[in-house]
């Protein structure tokens, strides 16, 4: 018996692979130190579980609309319009079963067989995947840890063919950490205004979670609105990873057509996410904001556990919670049992060496570096990187 040959065409994300991997340690007795997930360690805010609790005392327990609640694409509305002073009504709004789903849906609902898609590396490791799942063909366009992991106006120009359909990206980055200003999204959508047939999607999961200012959207350019999908979700700003929840906001037509998929995929997202999500989108940002002032806390001092490592270049990221150096000066080098020939190499052997995770830059589409989290509490940081530094040490 043979399966379908979708399963070819695209690979098991390495973030869970690599969770996957720690857990299989720790149930054999190591104390492992994941530094892998893009999970933060907080509990969900108190007055959104209350929120969820309410709904299921209100009988909240039935089918949902495709698209999501009415009241909960009015909030997504008016946390649009209050956070980013962005116009958008209820039809224009498809909620999911995580974000993931929402960038899932859009893909399969802009791009056809062989079309080409831009990704600027690193990128999320679910991108490329996605578009491979569609048929579509992905286009690399390498940044450096010199410019920040920005790709420049003069790169898309040249990335871009009468065969390009999409240009995807997200920022705050996962898994660089690099946040767009509002005058390098404009000189980018310069770029968009002479290719009227390309669509741009923005995924702002960890739009919350910035250390240098005010999030920029690059929706916000009113001329380019129609062509942008902008994907958002409570994961990240919220600590709601399990409740999986995201959305997508964009012109109707693509809302229609993603809202069309996801009637025959899973239909309406949970109902008790979605009413907690309303409290969570009109409610209190307090709590958001703490968070993000402890990773704000925990990114200083990872930054200068790492400055004290030989041999690793690092970006200070400005905003999500990841560090992406560049590992690629210990290729080569050997404990005289395993040689560190790439990233995977390197990872693999903090992994069963160090007992802490991390995940590869191939994933990533950046095979030089190594995807670190610090969305961990500051004493397993500290912890982590102190095994990180006796174990390289031990290579040469």
């Amino acid at each position: 018996m043979e399966l379908s040959s979708i399963l070819s065409r695209f690979a098991e994300p390495e973030t869970l692979k690599m969770a996957k991997l720690g857990r299989e340690l720790r149930a054999k007795g190591m104390d492992v130190i994941d530094l892998s997930l893009g999970e933060p360690d907080f509990d969900t805010p108190e007055h959104i579980k209350e929120a969820a609790k309410k709904a299921i005392d209100d009988n909240w327990s039935h089918y949902t609309p495709v698209a999501g609640y009415p009241d909960l694409r009015e909030a997504v509305c008016s946390k649009l319009k209050r956070d980013n002073n962005l116009d958008y009504k209820p039809e224009q709004i498809v909620v999911s079963t995580g974000a993931k789903q929402s960038l899932a849906n859009t893909i399969l609902a802009l791009v056809d067989e062989d079309e080409e898609v831009i990704i600027p590396t690193p990128y999320w490791v679910t991108y490329s995947e996605l578009v491979k799942i569609a048929r579509g063909k992905v286009i690399e366009v390498r940044t450096s840890l010199e410019s920040g992991f920005k790709l420049t106006p003069a790169q898309l120009e040249a990335a871009i063919t009468p065969k390009t359909k999409l240009f995807l990206f997200s920022s705050p980055c996962n898994p660089s950490g690099a946040v767009y200003s509002k005058a390098e999204l404009a000189a980018l959508a310069e770029v968009f205004r002479k290719h009227p047939g390309i669509f741009i999607i923005s995924d702002e999961i960890y739009e919350y979670i910035n250390f240098i200012g005010k999030h920029e959207s690059i929706a916000q350019f009113a001329d380019l609105k129609d062509r942008i999908i902008i994907i958002n979700g409570l994961s990240k700003g919220f600590a709601m990873t399990g409740w999986r929840l995201g959305y997508i906001a964009t012109q109707v037509d693509v809302a229609k057509a993603t809202e069309k998929l996801q009637g025959q995929f899973t239909s309406g997202t949970c109902s008790i996410a979605q009413k907690a999500a309303v409290v969570a989108l009109t409610g209190d940002l307090k709590p958001s904001m703490e968070m993000t002032e402890e990773f704000t806390r925990r990114r200083k001092r990872t930054m200068e556990l790492v400055a004290g490592i030989p041999g690793i270049k690092c970006y200070e990221p400005e905003g999500a919670f990841y560090i992406f150096p560049d590992i690629s000066s210990y290729f080569g080098k050997s404990d005289g049992t395993t040689t560190i020939s790439n990233s995977a190499d390197f990872s693999m052997y903090l992994l069963n060496t160090a007992h802490v995770s991390s995940v590869m830059g191939e994933a990533f589409g950046e095979p030089a570096c190594v995807r670190f989290s610090f969305a961990n509490s500051m004493q397993n940081i500290e912890r982590a990187w102190q095994r990180v530094k006796d174990a390289l040490a031990k290579l040469n």
